[in-house]
């Protein structure tokens, strides 16, 4: 009787295939992928928008204000000498300038170029955000490549074992059902294939998401091991104290709740309204002209409420500083323990697992040539390797993906709209920035 027949391929949408259909396979390396995104990504875009909007609340903020010109007119159609109607007392043009005092201006101005500091350091957050997303979704792409090239070994160690099944049942050394397993192990491997040759595709598309840009499906270039040296906790968090972008910002709006408080400070300090004009007195048949100045006395309202808002958003952005930097430590807690977690897995499968079990392979595969062991255990020795290094490009991912985050901010969500400062209610409601 005839030995079971191989199965055929599955019907595959082949990465090779879909490769082959539009020429010549692109290759993108991390720095152009890079590039691309700070060219490309919307959120970088909307980050600078954010700081032009600032720029420009400052600019306004400072302007002086206008004069106003009017005409006026003054007891129309009263009595002449002789009975008649006149055109008035007085008819002619004023014009009335308001002089801004205490320094509101300089001050208003002040806190908004403060502000478009704080949305700088905001944006230097979203660039970290899309540069480790790009990072990170490069080496996931890279890995996947890596897994598609051990699982196609796999699949041809596979077809050779069910040739050898084959030719075994034929010398009648196996039987029937060896050679049925030998050929689910076949189809399971090559299921295997087009699963992640469908992953590398999901990764590839995400990181053309992040880049902005529609790339054609290719390949990626560059290493998974890591080459930065392994950083102590505390250094990581000394690190983001220093110079985290989020930390930066929020103290960077400590300083601008600091002039907002001194410019609520000077709000009561009344401006001075001067007016004056020439025009044709009627009734006394000669030019004339008006003068007038005017000044608010600031009684009962010399902003004590805002002044005390402003007091009070400032001592609640104290209180963010600490609660960011304790924030920032707590994220980092989660991810240093998964960052040294990686790299040491990584770097005992480097230089223990993967060796010894190479070394046993080869050994298995030397015995079984001499015919002291069954071709079963050589197959079980190379799925060991085999596995071992199917975990190996996990654990380099992993530690990569850990290590971005550490050696980036712990920035990452790419594609977030970028965040601006927040207003300040009723401080920030008033129809002139100040």
């Amino acid at each position: 009787m005839a030995p079971p027949r191989i199965p055929a391929t599955p019907n595959e949408i082949a990465f090779s295939e879909a490769f082959a259909s539009q020429g010549p396979v692109a290759n993108y390396g991390l720095e152009e992928l890079l590039a691309l995104a700070a060219k490309n990504n919307p959120t970088l875009r909307q980050a600078e928008a954010h700081i032009s909007a600032e720029l420009g609340k400052a600019l306004q903020a400072g302007l002086y204000p206008n004069p106003v010109l009017s005409y006026e007119a003054e007891q129309i159609g009263v009595d002449g000498p002789n009975g008649t109607s006149t055109p008035g007392e007085f008819q002619g043009g004023v014009i009335e300038q308001r002089f801004v005092t205490g320094g509101k201006l300089r001050l208003s101005r002040e806190k908004y170029l403060r502000r478009a500091r704080v949305s700088e350091n905001l944006a230097m957050a979203q660039q970290f955000r899309v540069c480790n997303d790009v990072r990170i979704h490069f080496y996931k792409t890279l890995a996947a490549g890596e897994i598609l090239s051990i699982r196609r070994e796999m699949a041809k160690t596979a077809e050779d074992s069910a040739v050898t099944a084959q030719e075994s049942y034929n010398m009648g050394q196996s039987n029937r059902p060896q050679v049925r397993r030998a050929n689910v192990a076949l189809q399971r491997a090559r299921l295997d294939v087009l699963a992640v040759e469908n992953a590398y595709n999901e990764a590839f598309r995400t990181l053309s998401t992040l880049v902005g840009i529609p790339l054609c499906v290719g390949t990626v270039e560059g290493v998974l091991e890591t080459r930065c040296p392994v950083i102590s906790f505390e250094e990581a968090y000394g690190r983001l104290l220093a110079e985290s972008p989020e930390l930066a910002a929020a103290r960077a709006k400590l300083s601008v709740d600091q002039v907002t408080v001194a410019r609520e400070n000077v709000q009561w300090v009344p401006d001075l309204v001067v007016r004056g004009g020439a025009g044709y007195n009627f009734e006394a048949e000669q030019t004339t002209a008006v003068a007038g100045v005017v000044l608010e006395v600031p009684l009962y309202d010399r902003n004590q409420g805002t002044v005390r808002q402003a007091q009070a958003d400032y001592a609640r952005q104290r209180q963010e500083i600490e609660r960011v930097e304790l924030e920032l430590r707590n994220r980092l807690a989660m991810i240093y323990q998964q960052y040294l977690t990686g790299m040491q897995h990584a770097r005992e499968y480097e230089q223990v697992i993967l060796p010894e079990l190479k070394a046993a392979y080869r050994e298995l595969l030397e015995s079984y040539k001499e015919r002291r062991v069954d071709w079963p255990d050589v197959l079980m020795a190379q799925h060991d390797y085999f596995d071992a290094r199917l975990t190996q490009v996990d654990n380099l991912l992993h530690a990569r993906t850990q290590e971005v985050l550490v050696y980036g901010y712990l920035l990452h969500d790419g594609l977030m709209a970028a965040p601006g400062i927040s207003p300040q209610g009723h401080i920030e409601s008033v129809p002139k920035p100040r």
